[in-house]
């Protein structure tokens, strides 16, 4: 079989080359962008944990059924949540603020921090109000705190949210430990200590759906206090809101209460790390709209949650969030698939921010690399031709074109893409000048 024309065996080595040179041409632009991409993503913020610890108080029914209706709708994105009891919100405050502590959310009552440091803590929102609840027996209508001096009252278990409060607005009112008698209980005792005349008064908290609200507000000669300075004490206590509960929103059936009353309330907040990761910030926040969102008999709906909390810094996710709604990618796909691309986006932006300086620079590297080689072999060749000038008489020839072999070698074995080619034939060219020149000497 006859060879191929030598012709085309030269455009099949170029065929079969040119896609190579053209690899090794890019190549450090390639590698450019990948050394960032791998520093991008040591530097971006790590994939968001798959468990969230929440801290609620034992005694609050209400704030853990939330938290484990938090903890079916987490579980559908992947996100596992642990409840963990405290034996109150301050203690929950107190694991949330302790360094090295793996809580990362409690639920807590406006007003309950007071001056504790809120430092390195967060709010998510306010949820819902949680009004206080003040019922007296005996016939005489009370309608201001102050008229409560010298009576028996339940304020709560110490350290409750209830307590804490209780004592706060009956303080202000002039009744204390000193001219009244405190009765430091929880609310299911209170409810007995008022049912069998142990206490005149308590202070419970809650919904108004809450079973022990309507239980105790229909107890026989038992009457929910009508707060008349309620907006006072709203405006010197701005965690507290001023309230109605209409008539008969209790019972319709046994008309409680039998006529509006003005109550106050604080709202209870969902308090988080500032470090906790912004990606389950997100996913918490839809998770709150979609449990907090609907109306009930106290609020309008989509009025919670909200950034009523005055207690602690508002999120920046969760300012947005109420703002604008959640981020555009998590309106559109699952919790991890959004995690997932927003991290990528991270690492792509700043490639494609340096991708037009780096593909100036990165050809320009190339092409100095590659002519650097040529420029090696001219000036051994410019060495070796001022030598042969400056040399003594008689001149080693062979010595010489020996040196100058060597150098040709060279060339012949060089391996330059084809854009260089031109190169190599004038170095090629000026080697044979040289050589001419020992010719004639």
């Amino acid at each position: 079989m006859n060879a191929r024309p030598d012709s085309e065996q030269v455009h099949e080595d170029l065929r079969v080359s040119l896609p190579h040179e053209a690899f090794k041409a890019s190549l450090p632009y390639l590698f450019a962008l990948i050394l960032i991409a791998i520093v991008g993503y040591w530097l971006i913020d790590p994939a968001p944990p798959r468990k969230i610890v929440i801290s609620v108080s034992k005694e609050d029914g209400n704030n853990q059924a939330y938290a484990r209706l938090y903890e079916v709708l987490l579980k559908q994105d992947g996100v596992a949540l642990e409840i963990r009891e405290s034996e109150g919100p301050l203690p929950s405050l107190e694991e949330l603020r302790r360094e090295g502590g793996d809580v990362d959310m409690a639920f807590v009552p406006g007003g309950v921090a007071g001056a504790e440091s809120t430092v390195g803590l967060v709010s998510l929102g306010s949820l819902y109000y949680e009004p206080l609840w003040i019922f007296s027996k005996g016939q005489r209508r009370i309608e201001h705190l102050s008229a409560l001096k010298g009576k028996r009252i339940a304020v709560g278990r110490a350290g409750s949210g209830t307590g804490i409060l209780a004592q706060m607005i009956l303080n202000a009112a002039g009744v204390n430990a000193q001219n009244s008698t405190f009765y430091e209980i929880g609310e299911d005792d209170a409810k007995e200590a008022l049912r069998h005349n142990v206490a005149d008064v308590i202070v419970l908290s809650g919904v108004p759906t809450s079973p022990l609200i309507q239980e105790v507000a229909t107890l026989p000669g038992v009457t929910l206090l009508n707060l008349d300075e309620a907006e006072a004490y709203s405006r010197q206590f701005n965690f507290l809101r001023h309230l109605v509960l209409p008539e008969g929103a209790l019972s319709l059936e046994s008309n409680v209460p039998p006529h509006e009353v003005h109550l106050l309330a604080p709202t209870v907040t969902l308090v988080a790390r500032e470090s906790m990761h912004p990606a389950l910030v997100y996913l918490v926040l839809k998770v709150l709209t979609r449990v907090h969102g609907g109306a009930g008999m106290l609020q309008q709906e989509r009025e919670f949650p909200s950034d009523k909390d005055t207690d602690f810094e508002m999120s920046s996710q969760a300012a947005h969030f109420y703002e604008s709604g959640p981020p555009f990618l998590d309106r559109y796909l699952p919790f991890w698939a959004a995690t997932f691309v927003n991290r990528v986006l991270i690492i792509l932006l700043p490639l494609l921010a340096l991708a037009i300086p780096l593909s100036r620079v990165a050809p320009a590297v190339y092409n100095w690399l590659i002519k650097s080689r040529i420029y090696k072999l001219y000036g051994e060749l410019r060495f070796l031709e001022l030598q042969l000038r400056n040399a003594a008489e008689p001149v080693d020839l062979a010595s010489f074109r020996k040196r100058l072999d060597t150098i040709e070698n060279k060339v012949n074995h060089l391996r330059l893409p084809v854009a260089f080619s031109s190169h190599l034939y004038e170095l090629r060219s000026h080697i044979e000048l040289v050589r001419a020149k020992l010719s004639r000497t």
